[in-house]
């Protein structure tokens, strides 16, 4: 824990003139107080990395004066999910003007109760995102009785009511203020009172410009684990993708082609076990790289950190204003983990005479795993659509613009997918009652015969008498491509066959009696196959039966005994399947996304 007076850190100890607050800084300070004076208790502000949280809130604590029901109330409380705070050889009473705690710290036996409700007319928690763990409201519930403790959970139920009636008012302060995991911030703030993102802060001068580059590469992340409570990929199942050498290279190669000039490069590895194995690919290539972990003594950290401006490559975990690259050598399904990274290199540094930021990261070229992190998906593209390669914070204002264009537009896509109804209805469907060719259309117009489609590409001319001509698609390999081959059983010799000067092979539907009405046999045969046992019979279906043309009729045959049925049926559930992981996958990027307002 770290203890500061409050008066000493805004006049006199850091800096020897009062703070001057940022208009929007201003802007944040009173919408918390206006909240505040309007009755809520629990507050969040989202704002972006280099925004100056903690000026905001150290500023916001001076002019909280203690509660009417609370005069003795003028402690205030910052809790910080920060290892390295734990190192500072600090002993809190809890009796300071402010103290700052980690979580770790609060957990511990005897430490959460030093800090009376009764004397804390304020509590702050940095990197609110995580305000709904449960280590989190465990602690935030002894000061408010609104945050439900889940180790009283049921105490309280039997009761009926809290177990406590206590209202200290908590704010909530973070750059990424969402969660992937479906846990709703609600159940800790009641609003969300101001926001703001680091693209508002670049057109306004308050964060460097930024220069994005987008590298495909051929990444197989289709085979990563991901993880069910965060969404994000396992980082273990991730490092055995990303740790390789020809991925290493490939990082290394990217940043010397187009960021080599840069003064200080930030590199964001998978695990430490990668920060060790891209560090010594840097050096191989004669860049002095040196890295730092979670695990980095506190004295060599704030060495490497003081030396940083002298030697251009770090990778892994550090806030230094001067940095003028950020490279993202780990693909992430989190927005909040994407920002934060790249939010590193965004704070100004005029003494560095910094100009801008290069972001440059990777994204899978072969594989189409939903969801994933990059420069183009900041700005609601497709990043297999738009291939980003220096873009520019104007350009990038242009690409926000298209893709709110793009989003307006009526597109069903948007508003989910039907998966029973998207594919394989009019086409792979073997019991489609199909008004012309059979066949689709760019055969009939490579052919005049009767092919009939039988779903996966597959296609069937039945011949004159009995027998067939099929075609396959065989699937692309190392050797060859993707392919198609035909059997061909005939109807009958063709030396007979132009004999009697026909073909053997059958022609168009539309002919030789194909619009007369379907056999009885035709008729009892597809019934057979579609009115299955249990199935509730539609007496418009009993209609169409009775309705089919041989033509229809022999078309539904031939597709039933090419086996379209099961492959339709295959068809439908994996478009169902893949619905759900869509629409799974869109509901936990719509929890990413900000906005001022409730979060009941």
């Amino acid at each position: 824990m770290l203890r500061c007076n409050l008066r000493l850190r805004l006049f006199c100890g850091f800096n020897s003139e009062p703070v001057i607050l940022r208009p929007y800084q201003q802007e944040c300070l009173d919408s918390c107080l206006h909240a505040l004076n309007s009755g809520s208790t629990r507050i969040g502000v989202s704002l972006p990395t280099g925004a100056g949280k903690t000026t905001v809130f150290i500023s916001l604590l001076a002019q909280i004066p203690p509660a009417t029901e609370r005069p003795r109330a003028t402690r205030s409380l910052i809790l910080v999910n920060s290892v390295e705070l734990a190192h500072q050889k600090y002993k809190a009473t809890g009796r300071a003007d402010v103290t700052v705690a980690t979580i770790q710290t609060l957990k511990s036996p005897g430490r959460l109760e030093k800090f009376d409700p009764e004397y804390t007319k304020a509590v702050i928690v940095d990197e609110a995102h995580h305000s709904a763990a449960v280590t989190y409201r465990r602690i935030l519930s002894q000061f408010h009785s609104k945050i439900q403790n889940p180790s009283t959970y049921q105490e309280e139920e039997e009761n009926k009511e809290p177990l406590h009636d206590n209202q200290v008012p908590i704010f909530g302060f973070s750059a990424t203020f969402s969660r992937h995991d479906g846990i709703s911030l609600g159940s800790v703030f009641e609003q969300i009172v101001y926001h703001r993102d680091f693209l508002q802060m670049i057109k306004e001068d308050w964060l460097c410009n930024v220069k994005f580059t987008t590298v495909k590469a051929k990444l197989d992340l289709d085979s990563v684990g991901i993880n069910s409570q965060t969404g994000d990929f396992l980082t273990r199942s991730l490092a055995e993708v990303i740790n390789t050498d020809q991925i290493n290279n490939l990082v290394v190669k990217s940043w010397l082609d187009r960021a080599a000039h840069r003064k200080s490069t930030l590199v964001f590895c998978v695990d430490v076990a990668h920060v060790h194995s891209l560090t010594h690919v840097y050096r191989s290539y004669g860049v002095d790289a040196r890295y730092l972990f979670a695990g980095t003594p506190r004295k060599e950290r704030e060495d490497l950190l003081n030396d940083f401006r002298n030697w251009p490559i770090l990778t892994e975990g550090a806030d230094v204003p001067n940095i003028d690259c950020v490279i993202v050598a780990r693909p992430t399904r989190s927005r909040n983990v994407y920002a934060q990274m790249i939010g590193r290199g965004m704070r100004l540094s005029p003494k560095t005479e910094k100009i801008d930021c290069h972001v440059i990261d990777f994204v899978d070229s072969t594989s189409r795993v939903a969801g994933i992190i990059s420069s183009p998906t900041l700005f609601g593209l497709d990043p297999n659509a738009v291939l980003v390669e220096g873009l520019s914070t104007k350009q990038a204002e242009e690409l926000e613009a298209m893709a709110a264009d793009i989003s307006s537009l009526p597109d069903k896509a948007a508003e989910g997918p039907q998966a029973k109804s998207v594919t394989y209805i009019d086409y792979d469907d073997p019991f489609s009652f199909i008004h012309g060719p059979a066949s689709s259309s760019h055969i009939s117009q490579m052919s005049s015969n009767a092919w009939v489609s039988c779903g996966g590409d597959i296609y069937v001319l039945e011949c004159l008498g009995k027998g067939f001509v099929r075609i396959d698609p065989v699937d692309e390999t190392e050797d060859q491509p993707k392919h198609f081959t035909a059997y061909y059983t005939p109807a009958m010799d063709v030396r007979t066959a132009k004999g009697l000067g026909v073909s053997p092979f059958r022609r168009s539907r539309h002919r030789n009696g194909a619009s007369d009405p379907a056999t009885d046999g035709q008729r009892k045969f597809i019934s057979s196959r579609w009115f299955k046992k249990g199935k509730e019979i539609d007496e418009n279906d009993l209609t169409k039966v009775a309705a089919l043309t041989k033509g229809q009729a022999g078309t539904i045959i031939t597709r039933l005994r090419h086996g379209a049925a099961a492959r339709h049926a295959s068809a439908q559930r994996r478009a169902t399947r893949e619905a759900k992981i869509v629409q799974k996958e869109r509901d936990r990027q719509n929890r990413t996304h900000v906005k001022v307002g409730s979060l009941q």
